[in-house]
């Protein structure tokens, strides 16, 4: 009985011990933050009031939407959070003060008035020494944001050759001399065209085959016309070049006009460096900023040199004021890539440069020992795997000036024409065949009247049509000679 009761209430107080545990255990999942209707009064979005930046966060009739509200939205739908939104106070995203205090979103992470600033935060080393970022949910660079009238300038004297690059005129010019030669070697190798050297004058001479070829690249017939099969080879063969060249000359000069690129001298950070039409600078104290500070390029060294110097001048404290800036004076804007696209897409005056550097994301920040960072993480990793951030990013990105914008023009390249380029080859070694093979039939006829072997027969039409000029006024140096 006693071993009964002993027993019992062993097993008794194992029960008890595991409910406290199981239940224990619950408290302290993480997964229990996310109940249904759970109230975080310090979940924050920051923005600046004076700094409403479209798309992310807007006022439109007293309510905040863009994308970082959408964003926020879809996350404490997701989490099951609900939220405030408190605009952060100096205005500023975060940067070092000079007494050794971060300001803005990251200062007020650290003094615990916020748990975390949903904002286009750029993930740097020095912000994520102090706070905890989650997965990026946007990704950008550093860009050159310009006006586009004031980086115009006026079209080279030979801006006619703009349709090709240097590599195709070169190798235009290469296929236009060597078919001109092919023309006069197979005019003068074909009996068809030339049957006897030493009565008749061959038309094909070089000058007259340069002329026939230029002809053909102006659509112009000219004379000589060719008779023989290999020479019409080549010359149907250079048609075909020709017409198909000039189709691609005149499409892509077209689109030269219209496109207006060439119109754009600042393609890089260095061309920005080296011309002195454009001041240039970027938000005092962003992440841009100390990019270039820190960076070992010296390129970047200089534009940094140059916007530390000129601070009071070049240095801007909000993007509006940025973008009415490039509007309206001889500025160049550095920042945000994605936000300067935003920008082109709204101002259709205003152009990016092509080259970005500097990959960086946007993050979440929150406090470094906040349970929320991971959780928010795999949020983000799964709003994207859905698509929902392709979805803001169109939503918030849309281009009104769509009806404006044309694809970026290049040269036309050598590549592009190496079937054309290739089809010339050809036709010309298949005239030179169908020459050799005319006077060859010719040499074996020969042959057989005078009695001699074939080869020597080819052997000696061959001298004679490739050494006429000689041969010609050898026989006016006799006539001369006997007249006299």
């Amino acid at each position: 009985m006693d071993k009964g009761l002993h027993f019992m209430f062993c097993v008794i107080t194992t029960m008890l011990l595991l409910r406290e545990s199981s239940q224990t255990g619950e408290k302290n999942d993480p997964k229990m933050l996310a109940e249904p209707n759970l109230i975080l009064e310090r979940v924050i979005v920051y923005f600046p009031l004076d700094m409403q930046e479209d798309p992310y966060v807007m006022v439109r009739s007293a309510e905040l939407e863009g994308y970082c509200i959408d964003l926020l939205k879809a996350l404490a739908a997701m989490l099951r959070f609900s939220y405030k939104v408190k605009v952060v106070g100096d205005g500023q995203y975060g940067a070092v003060a000079p007494s050794g205090n971060w300001t803005g979103m990251i200062g007020e992470i650290l003094r615990q008035e916020a748990d975390i600033a949903v904002a286009p935060l750029t993930v740097t080393s020095a912000r994520e020494e102090v706070v905890s970022f989650t997965t990026p949910f946007l990704q950008t660079g550093i860009g050159i944001l310009l006006r586009k009238d004031t980086v115009s300038q006026e079209m080279s004297f030979f801006h006619f050759l703009a349709p090709f690059s240097k590599e195709t005129w070169t190798g235009l010019l290469f296929a236009y001399v060597l078919t001109c030669f092919c023309l006069f070697l197979v005019a003068r190798l074909s009996p068809c065209e030339w049957n006897e050297p030493k009565n008749e004058e061959n038309h094909f001479t070089f000058l007259n085959s340069l002329w026939f070829g230029a002809g053909a690249l102006a659509l112009q017939g000219v004379t000589p016309r060719p008779k023989a099969l290999s020479v019409r080879v080549i010359a149907a063969v250079w048609w075909l070049f020709t017409i198909t060249l000039l189709a691609a000359y005149i499409a892509n000069f077209t689109a030269l006009l219209s496109s207006g690129s060439e119109q754009l001298p600042i393609q890089t950070f260095e061309d920005l460096v080296k011309q002195r039409k454009l001041e240039f600078g970027t938000l005092d104290g962003s992440s841009t900023f100390y990019f270039f500070k820190n960076s070992k390029n010296p390129t970047h060294q200089m534009i940094y040199e140059y916007m530390d110097k000129r601070r009071d001048r070049v240095l801007v404290k909000t993007y509006q004021e940025a973008v009415q800036r490039v509007m309206e004076s001889n500025y160049a804007f550095i920042g945000e890539s994605i936000s300067q696209d935003l920008a082109a897409a709204r101002h259709c005056n205003l152009i990016r440069a092509p080259e970005v550097i500097g990959a960086r994301g946007f993050g979440i920040a929150t406090t470094q020992v906040s349970l929320w960072t991971k959780k928010l993480s795999i949020a983000v990793l799964k709003l994207r795997e859905s698509g929902d951030l392709d979805y803001l990013r169109n939503k918030w990105w849309e281009s009104s000036c769509l009806h404006k914008s044309r694809d970026r023009w290049s040269p036309l390249q050598p590549q592009a024409l190496g079937g054309l380029f290739l089809t010339l080859a050809i036709g010309l070694a298949l005239g030179v065949i169908v020459a050799m093979l005319e006077l060859s039939n010719k040499s074996r006829r020969a042959a057989g009247h005078v009695k001699k072997s074939c080869c020597s027969v080819f052997t000696e039409e061959m001298c004679t049509r490739l050494r006429i000029k000689e041969n010609t006024r050898q026989s006016q140096e006799t006539s001369g000679r006997a007249n006299a």
